[in-house]
């Protein structure tokens, strides 16, 4: 696993939980967890200077929370860092994109009509 690694205190709820989001680079997937338990995460493919975020999901007990929206958050920042370009591959990394304009300038690609070129990694 990657050592990228941060820790979200969890303010919006009355219980106390530590959400931790890291780059598991084997499993070519962001995850988060809560307490030490996978909550949800985002599949993804790099290719050369690009980054294909496939598929987002959280698990039932852990739905509801908002975790979706930071596992993109972190995804994309981590690409801004790593210098990669964005296809938004998945409906809600898709979503997420559009309602945040400030989020597009990372972003080369969205398929199934959205904006964007509708390329793939590598193409």
């Amino acid at each position: 696993m990657s050592n990228a690694r941060r820790d979200v205190p969890d303010d919006c709820h009355h219980w106390s939980v530590t959400l931790t989001i890291l780059d598991d680079e084997a499993a070519k997937r962001y995850e988060a967890r809560e307490d030490g338990d996978l909550a949800g995460f985002i599949d993804y493919v790099v290719r050369r200077d690009r980054i294909a975020l496939i598929h987002t999901e959280t698990l039932a007990p852990h739905q509801g929370r908002g975790i979706g929206e930071r596992l993109v958050r972190y995804a994309l920042e981590d690409a801004r860092r790593r210098h990669l370009r964005v296809v938004a591959e998945c409906p809600y990394v898709r979503a997420f994109v559009e309602r945040h304009p400030e989020t597009q300038d990372i972003v080369v690609g969205m398929t199934r009509g959205a904006r964007g070129d509708g390329q793939t990694p590598g193409r």
